[in-house]
């Protein structure tokens, strides 16, 4: 089965104008973070409330672990956030997007009454800024632009004979 996507000259701007700008935040929080002294996701972790919180916590005690964490964190952010700005390797960059960002949901979730001590920025019932931009990266999977606008063009460029 052969994928062929066609989308108008305005869906493809606008796609591509997501994906960048998806890419970007990506990028420049795993930079924030590496170029933030000391900076780990420690607290991040142990403020977790979700029903998987035991988990996200009992990583916080081994220190080799946490060093893992914040790892894969750091440059899985800016391997994703590169992957979607240059439309290079997109479906990896999303499938991490989207892995990372249900691992953020899972660990924050917009509940009724639970309060956390790295407050949001705004005030959210079942629906937060990571869900949101879950469904801006499964948009951005499903309607892929790589290889029209981006690196992966050059990469998969068809051999004609």
């Amino acid at each position: 089965m052969k994928n062929t996507y066609s989308y108008t000259k305005y869906q493809l701007v606008w796609l591509v104008f997501l994906r960048v700008l998806i890419g970007w935040y990506f990028l420049y929080e795993g930079l924030a973070k590496v170029l933030t002294p000391d900076w780990t996701s420690f607290g991040y972790l142990m403020d977790s409330q979700g029903f998987l919180s035991p988990v996200f916590k009992l990583l916080t005690q081994n220190q080799t672990v946490m060093s893992m964490v914040d790892f894969v964190n750091i440059y899985g952010l800016i391997l994703i956030g590169l992957s979607l700005l240059l439309g290079l390797f997109d479906r990896i960059g999303t499938i991490g997007a989207i892995s990372l960002l249900i691992l953020y949901c899972l660990s924050h979730p917009a509940l009724l009454d639970v309060s956390y001590v790295f407050r949001p920025e705004g005030s959210y019932l079942w629906v937060d800024k990571n869900l949101i931009m879950l469904g801006a990266v499964v948009v951005l999977m499903v309607f892929p632009t790589s290889k029209r606008i981006g690196l992966d063009r050059f990469i998969f460029r068809k051999v004609k004979e």
